[in-house]
């Protein structure tokens, strides 16, 4: 039986930034609820509107 997920069946979300949709990374996996940026930078440029 293969490991892991290929990479297509990953979940994705839309940056409301941006408008690109993102997919989920290792680095999220804990806390994938509560990302709503794809970026630090889409995350800092919400901030200053």
């Amino acid at each position: 039986m293969p490991k892991g997920i290929k990479k297509s069946n990953l979940p994705n979300k839309t940056c409301p930034a941006c408008g690109k949709p993102f997919s989920w990374r290792k680095k999220w996996e804990k806390v994938w609820d509560d990302v709503k940026f794809c970026s630090r930078r889409c995350r800092i440029l919400s901030k200053s509107y």
